[in-house]
């Protein structure tokens, strides 16, 4: 099962920023999962709200601002105690960090609420330009985004985002469409919902899960990934957990 860190550490540092990233990889995760939209003069960025409010000190949307602008915006709202400042990436600079790094990133194309020109494409061409295509995988709860990443990289593998109450069948519906993954939230996942997935070959990364008790569920219904807030804390139950079961076969 695959730790995935949900906007890097999230629960400690500043969400999707390269801080949050690199406290990811130092806790030990195997995957970053982040986000990313486009500002006002066609900058692929990494931020999860199409909003600045919540996460920066500025206000208004994201594709108001031309990069230059947004990147003044202290990102580190939400963490004045942990660092004093923290811009918002680019995606191009996250791709050139990751690029030294042996982890692999979960891209959501945060075309849900508002539908960016030529997203998809313009992250593309940066995953291609630092040579990740194997390193990356791609999702949205906007699932048309998802085709036009398989026109684009059609060896891109793809995840459905659903939300809390998650989709019926959904085993067969990701099979139908040609994506490999389902990504529910906890909430909407039943022994059902596991079993198609399983029947039909998908891949089940679960989000957000920050407790003992989604941790042991999952780890029981054996989903392959589990995105959190807590990368070190889950890396270490799972450590402990792997450590546990190969000593009583021996």
């Amino acid at each position: 099962m695959k730790v995935i860190a949900h906007r890097g550490y999230s629960g400690k540092y500043p969400e999707n920023t390269m801080l949050s990233f690199q406290k990811a990889v130092e806790s030990g995760c195997d995957e970053i999962e982040l986000d990313v939209q486009l500002t006002k003069d066609d900058v692929v960025v990494v931020i999860h709200d199409e909003r600045i409010d919540r996460t920066t000190d500025g206000t208004g949307l994201v594709k108001d601002y031309t990069y230059e602008e947004l990147k003044k915006f202290n990102a580190a709202k939400l963490f004045p105690k942990v660092t004093d400042f923290q811009h918002v990436p680019t995606f191009d600079e996250y791709c050139a960090w990751v690029a030294e790094t042996g982890i692999t990133t979960n891209i959501e194309i945060k075309t849900g609420v508002y539908y960016y020109e030529e997203l998809e494409k313009k992250t593309v061409d940066i995953v291609k330009k630092y040579g990740l295509e194997k390193k990356v995988m791609f999702s949205s709860f906007n699932h048309m985004s998802l085709v036009r990443i398989k026109e684009l990289m059609p060896e891109a593998e793809c995840g459905a985002l659903l939300g809390e109450r998650g989709i019926g069948n959904a085993g067969y519906y990701c099979h139908s469409y040609g994506f490999e993954c389902y990504h529910p939230g906890y909430a909407g996942i039943t022994d059902e919902i596991v079993a198609g997935c399983k029947k039909y070959g998908i891949k089940m990364n679960v989000w957000t899960v920050n407790s003992m008790e989604g941790l042991e569920q999952l780890y029981e219904w054996g989903c392959e990934g589990i995105i959190t807030n807590f990368p070190g804390v889950c890396r270490g139950w799972l450590d402990s957990r792997k450590a546990s079961e190969k000593n009583q076969e021996a």
